[in-house]
C-alpha cells in the first residue's frame, strides 16, 4: 500500500531557503558521493553522434544544469539516465544503482518532467496529480502540489483545456508527486511568463533547500545563472565547459563588456583596435566589445565613427558585466537563441 505524505513532511524547510542552502553547499564542498555518475556516454541517430563521449558527476543537494541550444543533446542525454532510451556507449549509475537493471526501483524515487509531457486531456489537474500518485509507494497530496506551483485555480480546469504555461507547470508537478529524490527537469520554464517562472525557480530553489538533487537542462542563460550550483555547456552532443556560473564567466572573462546594435557593416579588425579592447563578438547585427577599459574604449569607438562616412550607426549601447551567454559565444561563435 502507497504512503501519503503528510503535509508538513513534504513542506519541511519550504521558506527557508536563505538558512538552509550554505548548509548544503558545505556538504557538497566536503565531498558527498555523486548521486548521479555518468562515464563516456554515447548516442547515435543516423549516423549522427547525438550525445559524443559525455561524462559528469551530480552531487546530492545541488541543482547541475545542462546548458546549450536546442539539439545539443541535453534531452537525450537525461532520457538515457532515466532509463527512456538506451545508451550506445558509456555507463550511469543512478542512485548507487544500475539504470537499466534496477529501472523499477529507481522509478519510484526520482520525478521527472519531460519536455514535451503527454498529458490526458479528460482529466483535470486535481484527478491527474491523484491517478500519478497512485503509481508510487509514497505520494505527496495533490492539494499541496496544486499550491505550490500555483494551480489553485485550474484545480478543476480538464488537462486539454489548461494554457501552455499550466501544461508545463502541470508537467512540472506531476514530477513532484512522489517527493523524489532526484528531480530530472527538462527545460520546465519554457512557455511560462515571467512571473510563473520566478514561481517555478522559487520551487526548485526550496527543493534543493530540503536536500533534493535537481538535474536542470535550459536554454536560458538567466535560469542556469540564478539556479545552477554546477553546469556543463553542451553542444553537437559534446561537453564543452564545465563549473559553477560564476567560475566560468570569471574564466573566460576578466573584461566587461560593450554591447550595441548596428545595421552597418562591422570591421571586427578595426574595432579589435581599439584602446582596451581584448576580441569581438558579431552576432546577427549586435557587436560585444570585451574591454579592459570601458571609458577609453567607448571614446575611441565614437571616434572612429566619427572619423569614417560609414559610421557604425551605433544603436542601444549599453555597457554590462559578462555573462554565461558571453561565454557561449566566446566557445562557439553564436547565441543561443530562445
Amino acid at each position: 500500500m502507497r504512503r501519503i505524505l503528510s503535509t508538513s513532511a513534504f513542506t519541511e524547510g519550504l521558506g527557508t531557503t536563505t538558512g538552509l542552502h550554505p548548509v548544503f553547499t558545505a556538504e557538497i564542498d566536503a565531498g558527498v558521493k555523486p548521486v548521479i555518475t555518468v562515464k563516456d556516454l554515447k548516442k547515435t541517430y543516423s549516423g549522427v553522434n547525438v550525445v559524443d563521449g559525455v561524462s559528469f558527476d551530480v552531487r546530492k543537494g545541488e541543482i547541475f544544469g545542462l546548458l546549450g541550444p536546442n539539439g545539443a543533446g541535453k534531452t537525450t542525454t537525461v532520457e538515457m539516465i532515466e532509463g527512456l532510451r538506451i545508451p550506445d556507449g558509456g555507463s550511469i549509475s543512478l542512485l548507487g544503482m544500475d539504470c537499466q537493471k534496477d529501472a523499477a526501483e529507481i522509478k519510484q524515487r526520482i520525478g521527472v518532467q519531460l519536455q514535451l509531457p503527454s498529458l490526458m486531456p479528460l482529466l483535470n489537474v486535481e484527478e491527474t496529480l491523484d491517478l500519478f500518485g497512485c503509481m508510487y509507494r509514497k505520494a505527496v497530496p495533490a492539494k499541496q502540489i496544486i499550491e505550490l506551483l500555483g494551480l489553485e485555480e485550474s484545480r478543476k480546469v480538464l488537462s486539454k483545456n489548461l494554457s501552455g504555461g499550466q501544461q508545463q507547470r502541470l508537467s512540472v508537478a506531476m514530477a513532484l508527486v512522489n517527493d523524489p529524490e532526484v528531480a530530472f527537469l527538462d527545460e520546465p520554464s519554457t512557455g511560462l511568463d515571467p512571473q510563473s517562472r520566478r514561481q517555478l525557480w522559487a520551487v526548485i530553489e526550496e527543493m534543493r533547500a530540503r536536500g533534493k538533487t535537481i538535474l536542470l537542462t535550459t536554454h536560458f542563460m538567466d535560469e542556469a545563472e540564478q539556479l545552477c550550483d554546477r553546469l556543463l555547456i553542451v553542444d553537437h552532443g559534446k561537453i564543452i565547459a564545465e563549473g559553477a556560473p560564476d567560475e566560468l564567466i570569471s574564466t573566460y572573462f576578466k573584461e566587461s563588456a560593450i554591447q550595441f546594435e548596428t545595421d552597418a557593416r562591422v570591421d571586427e579588425k578595426a574595432l579589435q583596435r581599439l584602446p582596451g579592447a581584448a576580441s569581438v563578438a558579431v552576432d546577427h547585427g549586435e557587436v560585444v566589445i570585451y574591454s579592459h577599459d570601458i571609458q577609453g574604449t567607448i571614446a575611441a569607438l565614437l571616434d572612429h565613427n566619427r572619423s569614417n562616412g560609414d559610421g557604425l550607426q551605433v544603436k542601444n549601447l549599453q555597457v554590462r558585466q559578462s555573462t554565461l551567454e558571453d561565454v557561449f559565444l566566446k566557445l562557439t561563435g553564436r547565441r543561443i537563441r530562445n
